[in-house]
């Protein structure tokens, strides 16, 4: 009996179906040899490409150890100008926004009244001394005769009084007369600091009250403070650092168009913010360009210390997966491992590395998103243009 299972059996039956003979008959040929090579052996399978990465190297070096904040700019000083008398305004020494310098006059204020006022002061205390010089006249004049029991003694001790009295009334005048010439002195107001004056608020001829509204506001701007708020868990560290000498400060303003201004920490808040647990600091700057201006917000870096022995590597190697941060690192043999890391400052594009690297391990800096554990890679060459 013939095998119906057999490809003889099969290309006999096609062959018996007019038209699909030949047809079929190499389509079943070339099914049977693509089942396999020949002696049954597949091909072999090519060797696996490597990956071209940029490959960079953690190094050991000292970085330091620094707390980074958004602070406000603060005037060193301000004083709100205002007068302490009221009178008209005959004089406005300034332009808004001019620089000042201490003792520079601002506003002149009618001195008129007040000159008038110390003169009437001057006559009565001259009035008054030439009264008190003819009481002390009579007192000696009846002290002689009260010797003599000429004249009561009652009537001498009235002359005594009087004399007493007026000597008093003489020291009321002067202390008069220096209060007239400190409401005169008033009368011509000039800046209490160096420093930028604002808008003028009152203008030549307005009359003015005592102790009213500020005519001008200065701005000491050279030095400047920039006030910055770190999280609690920094107090210690800058109490620590800070004894133990000066904290440098660096404050950059926001338009990224001027670099960063060099400062010293001059203040520690005297309690933490519950509601934010941060600690307000300040730092002083001698910005004598005049790159901080009072109102911008700034990039505040504060330096604690050196680490000298730290691990750092290009902050391009740290990628992030669901068990946390992890770096390709290039075995010897030019494979990959995916290695858990514990990273900490980042400075200059560089990441300081707490836990997984040691310094000379090479990592992978760019072409992670190819890479799996296990993969082969081979370093990017640098072209020439």
């Amino acid at each position: 009996m013939e095998d119906v299972g057999t490809p003889e059996y099969l290309l006999s039956r096609v062959h018996s179906i007019p038209g699909l003979g030949g047809v079929l008959s190499l389509l079943l040929a070339a099914s049977l040899l693509s089942c396999g090579s020949p002696g049954g052996r597949t091909p072999a399978k090519e060797p696996p490409k490597s990956v071209p990465v940029t490959i960079g190297v953690a190094v050991q070096k000292s970085v330091p150890i620094q707390a980074r904040a958004i602070g406000t700019v603060e005037a060193y000083s301000t004083v709100s100008v205002k007068t302490m008398i009221a009178g008209q305004i005959l004089k406005v020494g300034f332009s808004e926004g001019q620089d000042v310098r201490k003792g520079d006059l601002l506003f002149e204020i009618d001195p008129a009244p007040y000159q008038a006022a110390l003169k009437m002061a001057e006559a009565a205390r001259a009035r008054d001394i030439a009264l008190k010089d003819n009481a002390e006249r009579e007192v000696r004049r009846y002290a002689s005769l009260v010797e003599k029991n000429l004249v009561p003694r009652q009537q001498y001790d009235q002359f005594a009084s009087s004399a007493a009295a007026l000597e008093a009334t003489v020291q009321a005048d002067t202390a008069a007369i220096e209060n007239a010439r400190v409401q005169l002195a008033y009368c011509s107001i000039r800046s209490p600091i160096d420093g930028r004056t604002g808008s003028l608020l009152i203008q030549t001829g307005n009359v003015v009250k005592a102790n009213d509204i500020p005519l001008v506001t200065i701005h000491q701007v050279v030095p400047i403070r920039v006030s910055f708020f770190i999280p609690e868990q920094y107090l210690a560290d800058v109490r620590k650092y800070k004894s133990a000498g000066t904290l440098k400060v660096e404050a950059a303003p926001q338009d990224g168009k001027t670099g960063a201004v060099p400062g010293t920490l001059s203040f520690i808040g005297n309690a933490v913010d519950t509601a934010t647990g941060t600690i307000q600091l300040k730092g002083t700057f001698p910005n004598t360009d005049r790159r901080l201006w009072p109102g911008q917000f700034a990039n505040v870096v504060l330096t604690l210390t050196m680490r000298s022995d730290a691990v750092v590597v290009p902050s391009e190697a740290i990628q992030t997966g669901q068990q946390g941060q992890y770096a390709f690192v290039v075995r010897p043999d030019l494979t990959v491992e995916a290695r858990p890391i514990t990273t900490g400052e980042t400075i200059a594009g560089e990441t300081v590395i707490a836990k997984g690297i040691l310094a000379g391990e090479k990592v992978v800096t760019d072409g992670q998103l190819r890479l799996v554990p296990g993969a082969k890679v081979e370093e990017k060459r640098a072209t020439g243009r």
